[in-house]
């Protein structure tokens, strides 16, 4: 196709990228302008924006205790997905007794929702005495089918004459897969990182069901307690949605070339 005949499809693309982005630049705007979302017309650019909503959601709530509860606990999920995901992975690539059922049963239970096992994910986490703690709150978070099947195509694409080679050199399984495969797979690590991170960080029902005090509660939760002091809450809860969303959002603009890589591996090679 010509150059010159394609920009139709560049102007499309640029009305859709546009429509999607609205909802953030509204939220945004309504942070700093506190505008009733439900005037009419609606003002397009904020009117005397201040930052002041900003200040009641971190004075109203203890907001950065719920902040660092949030990074601890995404943090624990982060190096546990790319630990066990990796190794996880890894074995995937290799020919052993079972594997296609192994494949089959991982498939299979990608289709269970989380809301159907929560009950005995409840009861493991109460028997190994981590409730109302870091590592309770991150436990189901730890490993995602979806993450594992990531590391494997991007493994697979490894030569294998290099794995041979390493394995002769000396170095055990597990120094093949941290000192030859995972310098190789920085997409499926970065791909790893963001879903993990993001599932972990936006999270709202399983710490509501584990968490025993104030102290423990994560971001998602805070949000719910904010919302019961406030009585008027139109540029606040904009305000809130904002701080919760900005980490995600800029981890995923650090590395979304990495995880677009990631996720086309998996695509074509899962």
């Amino acid at each position: 196709m010509d150059r010159g005949a394609r920009w139709p499809i560049h102007l499309a693309l640029v009305a859709v990228s546009v429509a999607m982005l609205v909802p953030f630049y509204w939220v945004l705007k309504t942070s700093v302008s506190g505008d009733n979302i439900f005037a009419y017309p609606p003002s397009v650019i904020p009117r005397a924006p201040h930052p002041f909503y900003y200040v009641d959601v971190w004075y109203y709530i203890p907001f950065a205790r719920y902040f660092l509860n949030s990074v601890a606990v995404s943090a624990i999920a982060v190096v546990a997905n790319v630990g066990l995901n990796a190794m996880a992975g890894f074995a995937l690539t290799r020919g052993f007794a079972g594997k296609s059922i192994v494949l089959l049963l991982f498939l299979s239970c990608m289709m269970v929702p989380f809301q159907a096992t929560i009950i005995p994910a409840y009861l493991i986490t109460g028997r190994l005495g981590l409730l109302d703690s870091y590592l309770g709150l991150a436990l189901p978070q730890c490993s995602t089918i979806v993450c594992i099947f990531v590391f494997k195509a991007s493994f697979e694409a490894v030569p294998s004459s290099l794995v041979d080679a390493a394995r002769i050199d000396g170095l055990s399984e597990f120094g093949i897969i941290w000192r030859v495969m995972m310098p190789l797979a920085k997409a499926a690590v970065a791909t790893n990182v963001i879903l993990s991170f993001i599932w972990s960080w936006n999270n709202f029902l399983w710490p509501l069901i584990v968490t025993r005090s104030a102290d423990m509660q994560t971001l998602p939760l805070g949000l719910a307690r904010f919302l019961s002091y406030q009585e008027d809450t139109t540029g606040a809860l904009y305000a809130f949605c904002v701080m919760v969303l900005a980490p995600g959002i800029l981890l995923f603009l650090l590395a979304q070339k990495q995880f677009i890589q990631g996720l086309a591996a998996g695509a074509t090679k899962a």
